[in-house]
């Protein structure tokens, strides 16, 4: 690679990363990623940017504020580009793959124990008590959210107004469209000062605490903390381009080319065998528009995936689409793998391949497939184009824009799982009260008093194992 020879330029820069090395990093942080994308965007700074020195701040941040501009997950796009920029193609599918194959395993053994013990007392028990986190959760990300981004009247307004046209059920895609040209025309005014996100502002989105303090393996590439701003990065910030991170027309093309061949591909052998009105055609049509739409993180688009899951599909129900999330949140990788959980429901229930288990599982990868297909596209293809831009401005305008829109979306998210939570029999019924106090409990957690989210996840399952024993 070009980038090697400012490795050798100066003793005192880190030494180039071996594919094995690589390969074992991305390993270990698909297995440690827990937290949401702002406790896997700090760990990756500390680990890519802090200790390994293999990618420079600055070029860090050109990648982080790419990624945020793209539906899709951020934090596993953001490892997508690294490896890519640090081996290429194979390092950028690696890296990606990676990131998610540890959660899809979790995910898919939990759906099965899901089918299995989930209508038990205890499996009750235990979910009773994650739901009410689960919806703190939600707020909590709509809190933090808010203070990092309505920073002007304009944004509050959009803010409220992507609320209400959830309530009066808008398609997702328009709110979005809409969102991102008005911040697109609030950027163009003299009077509007809009500033691309600082990494500071960035990472702790969500404000997951200790993100950064999680221990890593010990690998003769680890720079001691200390020694971040003496030692140059492997890829520094004047380091060259490597000669596939170079932009070219045909490869541009080409990239795009193999991507959209794989989806069309896959999409149209699923439906040659299996008909177009089989549930595995309709997911991975369905999941394919929603890695498009996915703008925001996972939080933004879950409305969007339970309306058409539970309401459309009728692949589960609305208090098993909770269950999943409760059960997503335990688990490492990107928060959209709840995902797997509605895919391995859908399988499962109606017996795909002739056999419950095995319908969920295979249903489970194929919408991974088709939810993480286009995010490989977006880095594969458009990486080059970015590194060749980047001193250029970034999108502050609709990304803004957009940021202010989600939190409408996300605060109607939180009220769609109130409901399912506090009136589990439905608007008829009185409110489940030890239901309605969790919450707060866990939401003044959370918010006030900084509970990590693990910490929460515990004190919620043990009231929840607790009120199953008093009542």
């Amino acid at each position: 690679m070009t980038g090697t020879t400012h490795a050798t330029r100066n003793h005192h820069s880190a030494a180039q990363p071996t594919w094995r090395e690589a390969l074992k990093f991305w390993f270990w942080l698909g297995c440690v990623s827990f937290g949401g994308p702002a406790g896997q965007i700090a760990l990756m700074h500390e680990e890519l940017v802090v200790r390994r020195r293999w990618i420079s701040e600055k070029r860090y941040l050109h990648a982080l504020h790419y990624c945020m501009l793209l539906p899709g997950p951020e934090a596993q796009q953001l490892a997508t580009y690294t490896g890519w920029l640090m081996h290429g193609t194979r390092g950028g599918i690696a890296a990606g793959a990676l990131f998610v194959l540890p959660s899809l395993v979790l995910l898919i053994v939990l759906s099965w124990a899901y089918t299995v013990w989930g209508q038990h007392p205890w499996g009750q028990a235990l979910l009773w008590g994650l739901k009410p986190a689960v919806t703190a959760l939600v707020l909590q990300a709509a809190h933090r959210l808010a203070l990092r981004t309505l920073k002007a009247r304009w944004l509050w307004v959009l803010a409220v107004l992507s609320l209400l046209g959830m309530l009066w059920g808008l398609p997702f895609a328009l709110i979005i469209a809409g969102a991102a040209a008005t911040g697109y025309w609030m950027s163009r005014q003299p009077a509007v000062g809009l500033q691309a996100p600082t990494q500071a502002e960035s990472a702790p989105a969500f404000g997951v605490n200790g993100a950064q303090n999680t221990p890593s393996p010990q690998t003769s590439q680890v720079t001691p903390p200390e020694a971040h701003s003496a030692a140059p990065a492997w890829l520094d910030d004047d380091t060259p381009a490597p000669a596939h991170a170079q932009y070219s027309h045909p490869r541009l093309v080409r990239a795009l080319a193999w991507g959209v061949g794989l989806w069309a591909l896959s999409l149209g052998l699923i439906a040659l065998v299996f008909g177009m009105s089989h549930t595995l055609t309709q997911m991975g049509g369905f999941f394919t528009q929603a890695a498009l739409l996915t703008f925001g993180g996972a939080y933004a688009v879950l409305p969007f995936v339970t309306q058409a899951a539970v309401v459309q599909y009728g692949w589960l129900s609305a208090a098993q689409m909770m269950d999943g999330l409760a059960l997503g949140e335990t688990t490492p990788g990107p928060l959209i793998m709840v995902v797997a959980f509605v895919a391995f429901l859908g399988g499962h229930s109606q017996a795909v391949f002739g056999h419950p288990v095995l319908g969920g599982i295979v249903a489970a990868c194929v919408v991974t497939w088709f939810t993480f297909l286009p995010s490989f596209v977006f880095i594969l293809a458009g990486g080059p184009l970015v590194e060749s831009t980047r001193h250029m401005p970034s999108l502050a305008g609709p990304l803004q824009g957009i940021t202010a829109a989600v939190i409408g979306v996300i605060v109607h998210l939180a009220g769609v799982f109130a409901r399912q939570t506090w009136l589990p029999g439905g608007w008829h019924m009185l409110p489940d009260l030890g239901a309605v106090a969790l919450t707060l409990l866990a939401t003044w957690l959370l918010i006030r008093r900084q509970l990590s989210v693990f910490k929460l996840l515990g004190l919620c399952t043990a009231l929840g194992l607790v009120w199953q024993l008093l009542v």
